[in-house]
């Protein structure tokens, strides 16, 4: 599948299966399928993983989670800068907004070294650092689209995403569960948790990857 620009009448209805013949389609779709699990993973399973790695009390007040959670802002808000700043350096959008989200995927890697946490503090910054990297990253891949469709497309396309990003999470947490019980029967409930992060920490680099790949300098598409 080449990627393609479409000419023609203005209309004012996008039937998707116009827009799933498009290559910067499933350039946008598959960045949020491989991505938004790994989100899910952090909103969801946190809790379990410190309670049952550090013993964290979970009816009380959790310092640790409070300071995720709050890194998340500083990446969104933060990941958005970045490429604006780099766009008005002179940058190429197509290429500060790839550079930004590669610095992302490199930014969450480190959270395959979890396993190597001896204490709370130390998984907190590496997952951290993670989350916030994600939020950084889901506010450069939303952008891509807006990047590379026409206005009256965005919303489309970005429903055919958000669409993956969910059926991404529906099945991942079947996965994470799937792999807790296999190590906590064998007695070894920590492991399961490192296969975990070294699923999350290679994600976003694959998508960045399947992305480039796809759509190496985002074209425009012209309906």
């Amino acid at each position: 599948m080449d990627e393609v620009v479409i000419e023609g009448a203005e209309v004012n209805k996008i039937k998707w299966i116009q827009l799933l013949g498009i290559r910067q389609t499933w350039t946008f779709v598959i960045g949020k399928f491989l991505t938004d699990p790994v989100w899910y993973f952090f909103l969801f399973w946190l809790p379990s993983y410190f309670s049952s790695t550090f013993k964290l009390d979970l009816t009380k007040p959790s310092l640790p989670l409070v300071v995720v959670y709050t890194a998340t802002t500083i990446g969104s808000v933060g990941g958005g800068h970045l490429s604006s700043w780099l766009i008005k350096k002179g940058w190429p959008v197509f290429r500060a907004r790839k550079a930004a989200m590669l610095l992302f995927a490199v930014c969450v890697v480190p959270i395959i070294t979890a396993r190597f946490a001896t204490n709370i503090w130390q998984a907190v910054g590496l997952i951290g650092l993670a989350a916030a990297a994600h939020q950084a990253w889901s506010a450069n891949i939303f952008t891509t689209a807006s990047d590379m469709f026409p206005k009256r497309a965005v919303s489309s396309v970005v429903g055919i995403g958000s669409m993956a990003g969910a059926i991404g999470g529906f099945f991942f947490p079947k996965l994470i569960g799937y792999i807790l019980d296999a190590n906590k029967a064998a007695g070894h409930i920590v492991t399961g948790y490192n296969i975990i992060f070294f699923i999350c920490g290679c994600a976003y680099l694959l998508a960045w990857l399947m992305m480039h790949i796809l759509s190496p300098k985002m074209k425009k598409v012209e309906l």
